[in-house]
């Protein structure tokens, strides 16, 4: 079954789009103009849409309301391929780089894909440079791109659909594919876990429950941090300040956001590549033992210190993907 998987989803390079399912059906059906053969592929949060919803239809959506930020730190091997991704979106977006200091190599990418950057001068940590490139985004939705990873090219297209259908949409996140430093597949058992946790924001009125918002992240951060995307219109600036963790931000921040009244939108869809390898962010914090204290934190927001016990026991091994 693994194997099959494998062949199914990864048999080509993301960049091409063929390591998702979602583009190349949505190619196919798009030549075809067939609406209702998607209505088979949409899962159960189409199931309250009418055939019309299931195309996206691009001429609906402004150009202005979105902005992508990427936040380069260092000099990525990865972070050319997650810019192309970015601008070969079907709905274009403002896409803007932002980093703590300056170099030769941001410089000549900014360049050469036409791209503003701008320099914080300083790097107080991973909340400060996330909240320094949400800031300076002009946009009412917001997508921290993570320089290591690669986006669908019907990414934004989904996403802003997605928003339309709530009435007070918080943020929104997706489904994604682990992508090894080679952007091929790398199927684990943590996503395939990730997302039978979020299968309660499939339904749009549990999406709004406080307790729901808060059970999806009980048992880890079942929520990919790069496929998120911001309501800023609604959440304000400056939104990674809510966490005092150093790595857990995003676990931290949704759990956080989550308290506010509100959606959290849930796209059902593979539409990022996360990429896992050894040179990540994720990588040293492991080995310098700062995310099993993070983590051990939030799942004291959760659960008695005899349950945490027990739950860090096994979440442990979460860590050896990065090996």
């Amino acid at each position: 079954m693994k194997g099959a998987f494998i062949t199914l989803t990864c048999k080509k390079n993301f960049l091409n789009n063929r390591i998702l399912n979602i583009d190349k059906k949505y190619d196919k059906n798009k030549s075809n103009n067939n609406n209702n053969n998607n209505n088979n592929n949409n899962n159960n949060n189409d199931n309250n849409d009418n055939s019309n919803n299931n195309n996206v239809k691009k001429k609906d959506l402004n150009k202005s309301e979105h902005c992508f930020v990427v936040c380069a730190y260092k000099e990525s091997p990865y972070i050319e391929q997650c810019i192309k991704s970015l601008k070969r979106q079907t709905v274009k977006s403002n896409i803007i780089m932002t980093s703590g200091e300056n170099s030769e190599f941001l410089t000549n990418l900014a360049n050469k894909y036409n791209i503003k950057l701008f320099i914080s001068g300083e790097s107080n940590g991973i909340a400060a440079d996330w909240n320094y490139g949400y800031n300076l985004a002009d946009a009412k939705y917001v997508t921290i791109a993570h320089q290591d990873d690669v986006y669908s090219k019907h990414y934004t297209e989904y996403v802003l659909r997605w928003f339309k259908k709530y009435d007070r949409p918080l943020y929104c996140i997706t489904d994604y594919i682990p992508i090894d430093g080679n952007t091929k597949c790398k199927p684990d058992i943590n996503n395939h876990l990730r997302r039978i946790l979020r299968t309660p924001l499939l339904s749009k009125k549990l999406s709004s429950f406080a307790f729901v918002k808060k059970w999806v992240l009980s048992m880890g951060n079942s929520f990919c941090c790069p496929t998120a995307t911001y309501n800023k219109e609604l959440l304000g600036k400056s939104i990674f300040s809510r966490s005092e963790l150093s790595y857990d931000i995003d676990w931290d921040t949704f759990y956080l956001l989550g308290k506010e009244e509100g959606e959290v939108v849930y796209v059902n869809k593979k539409l990022v590549g996360y990429r896992v390898h050894d040179l990540s962010t994720s990588d040293e914090y492991i080995k310098d033992n700062r995310r099993e204290k993070d983590d051990i934190y939030m799942f004291r927001r959760f659960w008695p210190e005899p349950v945490v016990k027990l739950i860090m026991h096994f979440y442990r091994r979460a860590y050896d993907i990065y090996e």
